[in-house]
Order: structure tokens, then C-alpha cells, then sequence
């Protein structure tokens, strides 16, 4: 499928950590992207906490005026780790319904560095992609090389034939938040695996 116009991002699932990592540099990537995605009218959608970079990116959204969609699962918020200034804040029963609600949400998916949850959100919707139950872009925001050893092990993934090259490349990877959102906006799926 070919797109003639640029892809329409009204707003950007960001995956991230519920830690704020061991440097600053995360923290200043979270404020760039927020402040390159407003100024192009694009809103967050995140999974709705006020801890670690989840927080920094949020609030960074929130201060440059931005559309900020939080969605949390129940457990979650009863530990009173759910962010209470943002645009509007789902609460879901559990995870799944919580990512699902996120994916239904967001026009492209970003992710940020953070842990294993991170990972996780990251594989999910990219796996998704391949099985072509959504034509969304899917990008890693590589802050200071965060992504570098994980495309590593991508492309010997790809090499020893487990992932199409096709799927391997479709993965958008920048380190510059407006080359980010531009390819993003650019962007066209590949083939679904099982098309």
C-alpha cells in the first residue's frame, strides 16, 4: 500500500520507563520530542503515570500545551501512581485491556528508552504489525545509542531468517525527534506475513 499524502498523525502512543534512567539525557530527549510533537499538533497518548520518564514525558507534553491521553489499569492507579493533570485519564480493568486502549488510541507508536515493560509494549505492537492487525508506523526514539544493541540482535535475528528483512526495516529508527516524527509521517507498511 502507497500513500500519496502524508500519514496523519493526530497523536503518538510513546512507550517509556516508570524509571527515569541513569543520566539526564532521557529526560531532555522526553522534553524535545514533546516540544517537536505539539508544535506539529500532535497529542500523547501513554499509559497514564506520573513516575519516571512516563511522568517527564507527560508533563513535557502538558507544558507546551499538548493533548496528553493517559491509560491505566486499576492496580495501577490504586497505588496512586496515576497522573492527575492530564487531558484525560482512562482507567482500564488490567494491562491488556490498557495496551489494546493505547494501540486503538495512537496514529504511530514510540518507543522510548526504559525497561522491561518498555520491551514488551515495543514487541507487542510490532509483532502486531507484521500480523497486519494494524498499518500503524512503529519507531524507536534512539536516545545517546540506547537502541543500538538491540538492532544488533534484530539484524542477527533477520540474518539467521527468523524476521523478514521487509519487517526488520520497517522499524523507524531516529535519534533527532523531528527526523523522528517526519518519518513517521512518511512511512508505509510492509506486507503482513501471513498476506
Amino acid at each position: 500500500m502507497l500513500f500519496d499524502e502524508p500519514r496523519i498523525l493526530n497523536h503518538v502512543t510513546v512507550f517509556t520507563g516508570s524509571a527515569l534512567g541513569s543520566t539526564a539525557v532521557y529526560s531532555l530527549a522526553a522534553q524535545s520530542l514533546a516540544t517537536a510533537a505539539v508544535a506539529q499538533d500532535i497529542g500523547l497518548v501513554y499509559g497514564g503515570g506520573k513516575v519516571g520518564l512516563m511522568g517527564v514525558v507527560a508533563d513535557a507534553f502538558l507544558a507546551e500545551g499538548g493533548e496528553v491521553l493517559g491509560v491505566i489499569p486499576e492496580s495501577l492507579m490504586e497505588k496512586e501512581l496515576g497522573h492527575s493533570g492530564l487531558t484525560r485519564l482512562e482507567v482500564v480493568p488490567d494491562m491488556h485491556s490498557r495496551k489494546a486502549r493505547m494501540s486503538e488510541l495512537g496514529d504511530g507508536f514510540i518507543a522510548m528508552p526504559g525497561g522491561a515493560g518498555t520491551l514488551e509494549e515495543l514487541f507487542e505492537i510490532w509483532t502486531w504489525q507484521q500480523l497486519g492487525f494494524h498499518q500503524k508506523p512503529v519507531a524507536l526514539y534512539d536516545v545517546d545509542g540506547f537502541w543500538q544493541p538491540l538492532l544488533e540482535m534484530l539484524e542477527q535475528m533477520t540474518q539467521r531468517g527468523f524476521i523478514k528483512r521487509d519487517f526488520f526495516e520497517s522499524l523507524i529508527v531516529e535519534s533527532d525527534p523531528h527526523d523522528l516524527l517526519n518519518a513517521m509521517r512518511a512511512w508505509n507498511p510492509p506486507a503482513p506475513k501471513w498476506n
